[in-house]
């Protein structure tokens, strides 16, 4: 008879549980439908006063003080050299970085140290990264507002979060894959370059696309380090003066005229295209490479 109130009081508070965890539920899903509302919203007031400036003339234009002649062409190729030279300055770096932590890095203290700072770097400001760009590439190495000064400032930019990516990547390849190569007479190197890397290129590949993603998108850092809002020249040198697509809008949201609001509109919705299409294409990259 004793036992028959604890019983109810167990079950009380499983009932209590029970109950909080479906509000829970409920109240993160009113979240998250609050939130594809609201970006949903944005995205059809964008494409309603953007689609009507968007054309072939719109993406090989110049920038131009006359709203209905300026265009993209600049800015978009300005992006490419940017993102172009980040890829391939933090791609090496990043996927060897998290080789070295993953695979031949000793398990000690100093190793703690380096992913905890990973880790914070990954969250910091991009502003930061763009004070940290114009004292040392600009100033120090003498790059000025280049594209080169850009592009190593947004590879640091996006450096921890590929090399978290890659980690990720690695760690999901089993380790019975490992110890099968090394029993079968393979270095450390070999298993690792034969074994490990094509089993976490999937994950791998998508991490490296979703920061280029980011990067694409990126605006305070360049400014910081000097990007020039209006460029009507093609660049042909990574040692040249550049705009991007996001600093091109900014500047055109700053000004005056109704007309230059459309002109951000429509650049704003190639932007989102072209960051959509780098997550479609790491989606497919990864199904793909799983699938094989």
């Amino acid at each position: 008879m004793a036992t028959a109130p604890v019983i109810l009081r167990a079950r009380g508070r499983v009932a209590v549980r029970q109950a909080v965890s479906r509000a829970s539920a409920y109240l993160f899903l009113g979240a998250s439908l609050v939130g594809v509302f609201v970006l949903l919203l944005l995205a059809y007031e964008t494409i309603s006063v953007g689609a009507g400036r968007l054309s072939w003339d719109f993406i090989s234009n110049y920038p131009s003080r006359f709203a209905e002649r300026a265009g993209l062409r600049s800015s978009a190729i300005g992006t490419v050299w940017v993102l172009g030279l980040t890829v391939i300055m933090a791609l090496p770096v990043a996927v060897g970085t998290a080789i070295w932590i993953e695979e031949f890095a000793p398990r000690n203290r100093a190793l703690t140290v380096v992913k905890l700072n990973l880790a914070n770097l990954a969250g910091v400001p991009s502003i930061i990264y763009g004070v940290l760009g114009l004292t040392v590439f600009s100033r120090f190495f003498g790059f000025g507002s280049t594209i080169m000064a850009g592009a190593f400032t947004v590879s640091l930019m996006i450096l921890p979060m590929t090399v978290i990516a890659s980690q990720e990547a690695i760690r999901q390849v089993p380790s019975s894959i490992r110890d099968g190569a090394l029993a079968l007479g393979a270095t450390q190197w070999q298993t690792v370059w034969y074994h490990v890397l094509p089993g976490a290129a999937p994950g791998i590949i998508t991490g490296i696309i979703l920061a280029v993603s980011r990067a694409a998108g990126e605006t305070a850092a360049l400014i910081m380090i000097g990007a020039f809002t209006f460029i009507a020249f093609d660049n042909t040198s990574p040692f040249e003066d550049f705009t991007t697509v996001p600093i091109q809008i900014y500047n055109w949201t700053i000004r005056p005229q109704e007309e230059f609001r459309e002109n951000a509109a429509a650049a704003i919705i190639v932007l989102m295209v072209a960051v959509l299409s780098l997550n479609l294409l790491a989606a497919v990259i990864r199904e793909r490479f799983r699938r094989s």
